[in-house]
């Protein structure tokens, strides 16, 4: 095998000069696909941002809405609270008055089985009476005839 030498004439120079103009070549690539990068990375965050702002607001809205709600809640469990004890002492006050009416029910049961008994005796005692006064007349006029 042989080798064939082939002699080339460029001068270094031009071979340097083209291969620094590749390289600023790629550079500028490379610097405008950074840039096309950083674009597209910047425009993600700003999209990012602006759904998460988005989100935050829709969180806040919604948590501010669930805090209202707990706080009227509170203020209707507060208002039952004072209602029902309204309510306990109401049933307390009618309870007392519903004791006191058996007490007299009781009173007026005892006091008209007294006054049944008293109505037996109403009769022998208007007899009796009678009887006195009878008796009391007829003395009176039997006796009184005589001196």
């Amino acid at each position: 095998m042989t080798q064939t030498s082939e002699t080339v004439t460029y001068s270094l120079e031009s071979v340097l000069k083209e291969i620094k103009d590749s390289i600023k070549e790629v550079n500028q690539k490379i610097d405008s696909l950074q840039r096309d990068v950083n674009q597209k990375f910047d425009s993600l965050q700003r999209d990012v941002n602006q759904k998460f702002d988005s989100l935050q607001r829709d969180m806040d809205q919604k948590f501010d809405s669930l805090q209202k709600d707990v706080n009227d809640l509170k203020v209707e469990v507060t208002e039952i609270k004072g209602d029902i004890k309204t309510l306990d002492q109401k049933f307390e006050t009618m309870d007392k008055r519903l004791e006191k009416v058996e007490d007299s029910y009781a009173i007026l049961v005892k006091d008209i089985a007294d006054l049944k008994g008293f109505k037996s005796l109403i009769i022998p005692m208007v007899v009796a009476f009678l009887s006195a006064v009878v008796t009391l007349g007829l003395r009176g006029f039997f006796l009184g005839n005589k001196p």
